[in-house]
């Protein structure tokens, strides 16, 4: 695992998380986990069902998000027979504690080991994929690099290689953090990932800069690698402004043939 402790006792915190509450219940046919991490500490997942057999996608959400946002786009990855299965960070949604670089990285692999066992406890059989946005590609790079066995394929939209390159692009404030080694780090386990992927990243993203994606690209150690440019998007909007071609791409590229 990559080393956060300076990041997370330093005000960095404040400029990089923003975690908001929300209770809304789950709709019909959807149902909430809340996977204890930590003693007295749980997060909540949120999985959206449509059929037992589909593939299901693991997604870690975008920085302010939570997982009733997505109460009005899962139906977009139904239409592709795809499963979908939201998770919340520390502090977001009904999820207790406060969030962190450690918390969000430790936290992805009890959540990964809790979806694991609530599918076939559910009857649901459908293979498992992961897919990060923004923020949330912290915790799918994290587990594709762990995961190879057990993961079909990873999806990374609108994310970056490092919360490093997010902390220059913004000029946060940040001497004397190791920024350098996290870097480094973040780049090895790039290398290690193994499985096929596909980038999805907006040619207008002025949050997360489009070279960002060429520069995860060229770091994923898979041969099975594919960027996706959605011209004109944005970091907020790059699903609607091609909505046909971003859920098209997400589709072939759980469904491809296997070799």
């Amino acid at each position: 695992m990559s080393n956060y402790t300076a990041l997370d006792s330093s005000p960095l915190l404040n400029y990089l998380f923003y975690p908001r509450k929300d209770s809304t219940p789950a709709p019909p046919g959807s149902f909430d986990l809340f996977v204890i991490v930590e003693e007295n500490i749980s997060v909540s997942c949120r999985f959206y069902v449509g059929n037992n057999d589909w593939p299901w996608l693991l997604f870690f959400h975008g920085n302010g998000e939570v997982v009733s946002d997505y109460d009005h786009i899962f139906p977009f990855y139904h239409r592709q027979n795809i499963n979908l299965v939201v998770a919340d960070y520390r502090g977001y949604g009904s999820s207790e504690g406060n969030p962190s670089f450690s918390n969000l990285i430790a936290d992805a692999h009890t959540i990964f080991k809790a979806v694991q066992k609530e599918l076939p406890n559910r009857g649901l059989t459908g293979e498992l994929w992961i897919m990060g946005r923004s923020l949330g590609s912290i915790s799918a790079l994290e587990l594709a690099s762990h995961y190879a066995q057990s993961i079909q394929g990873l999806i990374i939209e609108s994310g970056f290689i490092s919360v490093v390159k997010l902390i220059h692009h913004l000029g946060l404030p940040a001497a004397g953090l190791p920024l350098a080694k996290i870097e480094k780090e973040a780049q090895a386990k790039a290398s290690q990932i193994s499985i096929p992927a596909l980038l999805i990243h907006g040619s207008s993203d002025t949050l997360v800069p489009f070279e960002q994606a060429e520069e995860l690209l060229h770091f994923l150690g898979t041969p099975e690698k594919k960027l996706l440019t959605i011209y004109g998007g944005e970091h907020n909007n790059v699903m609607l402004v091609e909505i046909e071609k971003y859920f098209t791409a997400i589709r072939n590229f759980i469904y491809k043939p296997k070799s």
